[in-house]
């Protein structure tokens, strides 16, 4: 489902204005070190997996629930890798507005084949790391994150 039914609900009164969302991102894994990426329906790019918090969901539950809506991937989260409000809001085609907070995770697939398992990806598969398709800096950030051995990364406005 690209729009989940609480934010649906949500437009019927708020309009296009401007939503700020929680969303998590998932870089998952495989035992090979392979990125599991799907091609999304929206824009014909290549990206990580990701998607909406649903009102009292876990981030981390978030992830794998959207780990497997999209790709029929069972992964588990390993650890958080970035915590970062996007800078631009997100315009629709219909008008709606909508600025995300994500959370993003390293994941580690434990089971199912990668298929195109919803309707927002019309592609999905493992890359290799040092073979990764054209993306948006987006996505190519938190698969770097991901693979670093280092602390959570966040941005501060003294950062930016």
């Amino acid at each position: 489902m690209a729009t989940p039914d609480f934010i649906r609900a949500l437009r019927e009164t708020a309009g296009h204005q401007l939503l700020f969302l929680p969303g998590v991102s998932a870089v998952v894994l495989d035992d090979r070190g392979r990125v599991l990426l799907g091609r999304r329906a929206d824009n014909g790019l290549w990206s990580v997996i990701g998607g909406i918090v649903e009102p009292g969901e876990q981030p981390a539950d978030c992830a794998v629930r959207e780990v497997y809506e999209e790709t029929a991937v069972r992964c588990e989260v390993e650890r958080v890798v970035l915590v970062e409000t996007l800078r631009k809001p997100v315009v629709y085609p219909n008008g709606d507005r909508c600025q995300f907070m994500d959370v993003s995770f390293r994941c580690r697939a434990v089971g199912g084949e990668a298929r195109v398992n919803d309707d927002e990806s019309t592609e999905v598969g493992w890359f290799d790391v040092d073979d990764l398709p054209e993306m948006k800096r987006f996505a190519y950030l938190r698969i770097e994150k991901a693979l670093a051995d280092e602390p959570t990364w966040f941005r501060t406005t003294a950062t930016s």
